[in-house]
């Protein structure tokens, strides 16, 4: 597969000129704040459900693999970073596609995981009859082994589509959506509408279906119900603030480099937009790190003994799952 340039030679410098700001600042701060935070966060969550809240149900097994998940993301964020700073891919094509994979499988293995809890929320709060089952450990280890696989499925294809390419002395680590724009531009479409836009549909059926039951069966005083709702608006969030412009955007980028009408200012533009949306998909490692402290009390607890070793007045609140 051979890469194309995102638009003609004797046009790229004008067009892509107003980006050099984005590319050399923006990019490295951004991926370095998720870096720093992603991983102190994530590894102190995986730390506090080895040590402190054993055993597991399925919801704390879901969680740990989102943590998992999230902390291999922030592992690769060093190397871009670097490659960023000094505007030269040193690591060869395969670091490349490894790097670039690594974002995507957090991307749709997070957008699994929060749809699995979502539907395991609805199952405990609308179907109480089936919740202990739903809860135990075995359905949890089962759900967590088919969202890898299927996240393995979804991206596997893309370690065939993505290359670096060289600009005289320097070498480009082409993200997903700067390829061969006929290659890719299907994919992407697939990607959006099964990797993306089924689990939000599924997402918004599970939240609705659990607003009415605790509508109808919790005062609105409750704290438990007070959860569910910010659990609800959390995971609706991380959806639409962060994957809904990252998907838009890439499709656009996609369709301008296959188009022979775009002009060199939509491209600019699309361009910077989709520069600015790729550190917003990552920023769902923040509203994670959100849902564990909201899971129940027993996380709280368990990380203020860790960091004070004492154990806070908190009051119980009841846990969805």
């Amino acid at each position: 597969m051979t890469p194309i340039t995102e638009v003609n030679d004797n046009e790229t410098g004008v067009c892509l000129s107003a980006d050099l700001t984005i590319k050399h600042y923006y990019l490295p701060i951004m991926y370095g704040i998720i870096f720093v935070f992603g991983f102190a966060g994530n590894l102190m969550a995986i730390i506090i459900y080895v040590v402190k809240l054993r055993p597991w149900k399925s919801g704390s097994i879901i969680m740990v693999n989102l943590a998992v998940a999230d902390l291999l993301y922030a592992l690769s964020l060093p190397f871009l970073v670097n490659f960023y700073i000094v505007e030269n891919w040193r690591l060869g094509e395969f670091m490349c596609r490894f790097l670039r994979f690594c974002f995507h499988f957090n991307l749709y293995g997070s957008i699994l995981f929060l749809t699995c809890l979502s539907v395991f929320r609805y199952v405990v709060v609308v179907h109480p009859l089936r919740a202990a089952q739903v809860q135990r450990a075995s359905r949890g280890v089962a759900a967590c082994l088919a969202i890898w696989a299927i996240s393995l499925l979804e991206i596997g294809p893309m370690l065939s589509m993505i290359t670096t390419q060289k600009y005289g002395n320097t070498t480009d680590c082409l993200d997903f959506a700067s390829n061969d724009p006929n290659t890719v531009w299907w994919y992407g479409w697939l990607l959006s509408v099964l990797g993306y836009l089924l689990p939000l549909v599924v997402v918004c059926w599970c939240y609705t279906r659990i607003s009415g039951a605790l509508g109808k069966s919790l005062s609105a005083s409750r704290p438990s119900r007070v959860r569910a709702h910010r659990l609800t608006v959390i995971t609706l969030s991380v959806f639409v603030m962060c994957f809904l412009p990252y998907h838009i955007l890439r499709q656009l980028r996609v369709s301008s480099l296959r188009s022979n009408v775009t002009s060199c200012l939509q491209m600019k533009i699309i361009n910077d937009a989709y520069m600015l949306s790729r550190p917003l998909a990552g920023l769902n490692t923040f509203f994670n790190l959100a849902l564990f402290t909201l899971a129940g009390d027993k996380f709280q607890q368990a990380f203020y003994s860790l960091i004070c070793r004492r154990k806070p007045t908190i009051n119980k609140v009841a846990v969805i799952c």
